[in-house]
C-alpha cells in the first residue's frame, strides 16, 4: 500500500503528540513522475527537501518514505539536545553547521510556535586529569564561535547544578532541548504546503536508468530515473537525492555505488530518572570526553516532556533498526561482522566494548559512573528507559567517519543521483544547515 498523505493531514501532525501522527491518508492517485524524488523521511531528508522546494517552487517533488510515518527513527529516537557546537574541529564542516545549525533551529522554533527550553549544558571534569582536556574544549569552543561559554569552578557548578559535584566545568547556557521528531514533522508541512508530495510505505528497492518511457507519457525520456519499490511500484523523476541514515550505504549500492564507508548501528541504551528525584538535575550533565574512546560516555539529559535520560552506552545492534536487546536481523547483524572496518575498530576498543556490554547488562554498573557527577542518586532512583540506534559510518580501516559524504558513483546514473551516505551526529541541531549545504551541493551537479 502507498499512502499519500494530504496537506491537511501533514499540516496537523506538526502540532500533534508522536503517537496520533500522518493518520489522515489522502485517496487520490500517486503521480508518476517528478522533477526530483528525495528517498528518506527523517530529519536530514526532509529539512533538504524543504530547503529545495522552497528555492524551486516551479518544480515537482516527492519526498519517499518507507515506513508508515515520517521520522520513526534516528530522528525520532533521539537525545533531543540542541547543540552548541563545543567538541568540533575548528572549521570543521561539523563545527559551522552545528553552529549555525543551533541559531537557525531557535529561530524556526520561534517562528513556528514549536517548544523548547534553553536549559543549558555543563560538561563536569571530576578528575585533575580532565582538566587540561576541559580547557582544550573551552579554546576550541571560542574557535568555533559558540555563544555565552564560560569556565566555572566547583561553586559555579553548584550553583547552577546543586547536586552535582565537580572541581571544574565548562558552561554552555545556549545549549538547549527540544521534540526533534516535532521539528522534522514541521519541515514536512512546510514542504507539503509549498507543494511537494509525501509518500509512506514507499521502500525503493532499485535505482536504474529508465530503458522506455512510462506508458501512455507523451514527454519521452524527460524523467529517465526510474525508482522502484519492494512490491513492483515506479515512480520516475529527473533527479534523485537519498537521506537514507541507517540504510543509506544499501541505497548507494543498488544504484551502483560503493558501499563504503559502511554504515555499522550501535544501539545506545538510556536509563530514566524517577519522577521523585527529577530535582536533583536541571540541565544537561555532560563528561568530559576521553579521546581514548570512540564514543562521548553517559550523560544527564531533560527532556521536553518533563523526564530526564541518563546515558546512553553504545553497543553494536543486531540489527539495523533494533531498539530492543533481543532484536535481530540476519543480514544486518553478517553485514555487520564480516565487514573489515568494525573488526578493527573492536579489536583497538575490545575492553571499552567490554564495559559497555556490562554496563548495559548490570545497570548498577552505570549507576556508579553517574554517581560520579551526582553522589546522591542511587539504583533505587532509576528505571530502564528507550534506546537509539546510531548510524554509525566507518571505514575499511576501523576509522569512525564524522565528516559529511556525498556519492553519485560512475556511469548514466551518476549524473542524475546524489546519497548523502553519511550526516553524522549532531544532524538534528545541524539540520537547517545542513539542508543548505546539501542543496547547494544539488545545485552544483545538477541542472534544476
Amino acid at each position: 500500500m502507498i499512502r499519500v498523505l494530504n496537506r491537511a493531514s501533514v499540516k496537523a501532525t506538526a502540532a500533534a503528540k508522536p503517537k496520533l501522527l500522518l493518520k489522515d491518508v489522502s485517496t487520490r492517485q500517486l503521480h508518476s513522475s517528478y522533477d526530483v524524488a528525495v528517498v528518506g523521511g527523517g530529519i536530514v531528508g526532509l529539512a533538504t527537501a524543504r530547503e529545495l522546494i522552497l528555492r524551486h517552487p516551479t518544480l515537482s517533488f516527492v519526498l519517499l518514505e518507507k515506513e508508515k510515518e515520517l521520522s520513526v527513527h534516528q530522528s525520532g529516537h533521539n537525545s533531543g539536545v540542541i547543540h552548541s557546537g563545543i567538541y568540533y574541529t575548528p572549521g570543521s564542516l561539523k563545527a559551522r553547521l552545528c553552529v549555525r545549525g543551533a541559531t537557525l533551529a531557535y529561530e524556526y522554533c520561534e517562528k513556528k510556535g514549536l517548544p523548547y527550553k534553553r536549559c543549558g549544558k555543563l560538561i563536569v571534569a571530576v578528575e585533575q586529569e580532565e582538566i587540561p582536556r576541559l580547557k582544550a574544549l573551552y579554546e576550541r569552543g571560542l574557535q568555533n564561535n559558540v555563544r555565552d561559554l564560560s569556565i566555572v569552578d566547583a561553586k559555579g557548578i553548584r550553583e547552577r547544578e546543586p547536586y552535582c559535584r565537580g572541581i571544574m566545568a565548562l558552561d554552555s547556557p545556549y545549549t538547549g532541548i527540544v521534540d526533534w521528531r516535532m521539528v522534522a514533522l514541521q519541515y514536512g508541512a512546510d514542504f507539503k504546503e509549498a507543494g511537494g508530495t509525501v509518500v509512506t510505505e514507499y521502500e525503493v528497492d532499485d535505482i536504474s536508468m529508465a530503458t522506455e518511457s512510462p506508458a501512455g507519457s507523451t514527454e519521452g525520456m524527460k524523467y529517465p530515473i526510474a525508482l522502484r519499490d519492494k512490491k513492483g511500484k515506479e515512480v520516475r523523476c529527473r533527479y534523485v537525492l537519498t537521506c537514507g541514515g541507517l540504510y543509506s550505504d544499501r541505497l548507494s549500492q543498488i544504484s551502483g555505488c560503493s558501499r563504503e564507508p559502511r554504515i555499522v548501528p550501535f544501539r545506545g541504551d538510556y536509563l530514566v530518572l524517577k519522577p521523585e528525584k527529577h530535582y536533583l538535575v536541571k540541565g544537561n550533565i555532560y563528561p568530559v570526553p576521553d579521546p581514548r574512546f570512540p564514543f562521548l560516555g553517559v550523560h544527564f539529559t531533560p527532556r521536553m516532556d518533563g523526564s530526564i535520560w541518563l546515558g546512553p552506552n553504545a553497543v553494536l545492534a543486531f540489527k539495523r533498526e533494533g531498539y530492543k536487546v533481543y532484536d535481530f536481523n540476519a543480514r544486518d547483524l553478517a553485514d555487520a561482522l564480516s565487514f573489515r572496518g568494525l573488526q578493527k575498530l573492536v579489536l583497538r576498543n575490545m575492553t571499552y566494548g567490554i564495559g559497555e556490554m556490562y554496563r548495559g547488562v548490570f545497570i548498577g554498573a552505570q549507576v556508579k559512573i553517574l554517581q560520579k557527577y551526582i553522589p546522591e542518586l542511587s539504583l533505587s532512583d532509576v528505571l530502564r528507559g528507550p534506546a537509539g540506534v546510531r548510524a554509525q559510518a566507518l571505514d575499511r580501516d576501523g576509522n569512525l567517519v564524522d565528516d559529511f559524504v556525498f556519492d553519485g558513483g560512475v556511469g548514466d546514473v551518476a549524473s542524475r543521483v546524489l546519497h548523502v551516505r553519511n550526516a553524522p551526529s549532531p544532524a538534528a541541531t545541524s539540520s537547517l544547515a545542513i539542508g543548505e549545504m546539501i542543496a547547494d551541493e544539488v545545485e552544483s551537479r545538477f541542472t534544476l
